[in-house]
């Protein structure tokens, strides 16, 4: 990911309801959700959120399908993989601390707490 690129993302995630419909996208998974869905989840007139995932798909972090009439939003993973990843390539310098850089996921995946990495 190009630093741009990076800065397109963390912008638009820079505002409560952005990242509102971000967080809840990525809690759905790859089926994402009809946009008269999150109006209705989020309590917000489909037009101004219209707006907010427009702003979100120009950052590349949301895609946009068709079914029939309606227009799902999905939470593109790889590019919010490829933006942690960008955040934390060069954590700790790769040296010995590189394990506190880890992402809460992986952690928590590991069965671990995400605040020291230790095992529960």
């Amino acid at each position: 990911m190009e630093a741009q690129q990076a800065i397109a993302a963390l912008g638009a995630l820079a505002h409560d309801t952005r990242l509102a419909v971000f967080r809840l996208l990525v809690q759905r998974g790859p089926e994402g959700l009809p946009a008269g869905s999150l109006a209705e989840t989020l309590e917000m007139p489909p037009s101004s959120l219209t707006f907010h995932l427009q702003q979100l798909m120009q950052a590349g972090l949301i895609t946009q399908r068709r079914v029939s009439r309606q227009l799902f939003y999905a939470a593109d993973f790889a590019a919010m993989n490829r933006l942690l990843g960008y955040l934390t390539e060069n954590c700790c310098g790769g040296g010995a601390a590189v394990a506190v850089c880890t992402p809460a996921a992986t952690v928590l995946t590991a069965g671990n707490t995400p605040s020291t990495g230790d095992a529960s």
